[in-house]
């Protein structure tokens, strides 16, 4: 009687209570978004960087041409680690949600991105994941695999994969299963050669179905991209964002509050590129950042050579990802090998019709000399 008695929360009152939550932070979250001049690049530049998007060939091949060292605003990927409004920070990299505009002069900033097909970017997020895991396989158990990347992570100032979200969920996870599974099937068995299939495996390594149905995967990857845009991620500098994410995937229909609030901030930014088609995003994105920050800046720094990691640069080591990432596109390109457990991390080289580093900076590097100089200025 006494169990009966309690007060019980129906499914249709739930439903309203997640569709209030959800309603009233999309109308806050158009509150913030003024229209303004989408077309003109302002102070800051936030390229909002959506993992497995082929975002580091951008940076390698065209912002760190277009802008100094010193206008480059330290990098930030957990926490914001840097003061905004100096006056040399004019570019912002980061895999942090839409949500750090919040802590930027917004009124200041234009922001740009890069969305890829969202079950190519499933499968490839999948794979970098297993891939980075797999690394610390090297060691003999997982209690050694983790002393040994405390120690040199403890020892560096660079910026590991494990520090950056969403890997710094996902890579643990996947490497916690791999030595699982290797301790489950004993050292001194042979692999299943059987089955066929790379994405179910799973006497070596969590099979695909499994992966992306687990609440890790539903919490992160499931339509990541469109809560990275709205700064809903469980990255986010906005408190409500658990509540807000739990209710849409609680009550999917309340998705198409987060979609419309996507679409308003994808329109107002300044550009957006495809990974699909890489060659015409990076011809329009020339046109549509390159310019204006070369009429702004008034100068262009221009080098064939790919940029290589400085020892005295405090950004970058071997441990940086972001240079880790220009030489896995390299490794596919020219058959080049790097088995460091921890020389992280993330390739963007996808499936599909993208053309590899190498041969993308060689073009956007013909198109700043010969074409875009001969170009008069427009929007179109």
């Amino acid at each position: 009687v006494a169990v009966t008695a309690l007060p019980l929360v129906s499914s249709a009152d739930d439903h309203a209570r997640c569709e209030g939550a959800v309603k009233g932070w999309a109308d806050s979250a158009g509150e913030g978004d003024n229209g303004g001049d989408k077309l003109n690049l302002k102070d800051l530049l936030f390229f909002l960087h959506i993992p497995r998007t082929g975002g580091r060939t951008y940076f390698h091949c065209f912002l760190k041409k277009l802008y100094t060292n010193a206008q480059e605003c330290p990098r930030s990927y957990d926490k914001l680690r840097f003061d905004p409004s100096h006056p040399d920070c004019t570019l912002v990299v980061s895999h942090d949600d839409y949500s750090l505009t919040s802590k930027l002069p917004r009124e200041r900033t234009s922001v740009v991105t890069i969305l890829r097909n969202p079950v190519d970017r499933v499968f490839s997020t999948y794979e970098f994941s297993v891939e980075v895991a797999a690394r610390f396989l090297v060691h003999p158990n997982l209690t050694s695999a983790k002393t040994m990347t405390s120690r040199v992570l403890t020892k560096s100032r660079a910026v590991s994969t494990l520090d950056i979200w969403p890997w710094k969920y996902l890579v643990p996870w996947m490497r916690e299963d791999l030595f699982s599974r290797r301790d489950a099937r004993g050292n001194d068995s042979v692999p299943s050669s059987k089955k066929i299939n790379a994405y179910d495996v799973e006497d070596m390594v969590m099979p695909l179905h499994q992966y992306i149905n687990d609440p890790v995967a539903h919490e992160i990857i499931h339509n990541g991209a469109t809560f990275q845009i709205t700064g809903l991620t469980n990255n986010s500098y906005f408190d409500g964002a658990h509540e807000v994410r739990h209710c849409v995937r609680k009550h999917p229909d309340l998705g198409r509050f987060v979609l419309q609030v996507a679409k308003n901030r994808l329109d107002r930014m300044l550009y957006v590129g495809l990974t699909e088609d890489h060659e015409e995003s990076a011809r329009l994105f020339a046109h549509m950042v390159g310019a204006q920050v070369l009429s702004q800046s008034g100068a262009l720094k221009l080098d064939v050579q790919e940029d290589q990691p400085s020892g005295t640069d405090s950004h970058s080591s071997m441990l940086d990802p972001e240079d880790e990432e220009t030489n896995e596109h390299m490794n596919s390109t020219h058959g080049w090998k790097n088995n460091e457990a921890l020389n992280t991390t993330e390739d963007d080289h996808g499936k599909g019709n993208v053309i590899q580093l190498p041969e993308l900076c060689i073009y956007i590097h013909s198109f700043f000399i010969v074409i875009l100089p001969s170009l008069t200025w427009c929007y179109c």
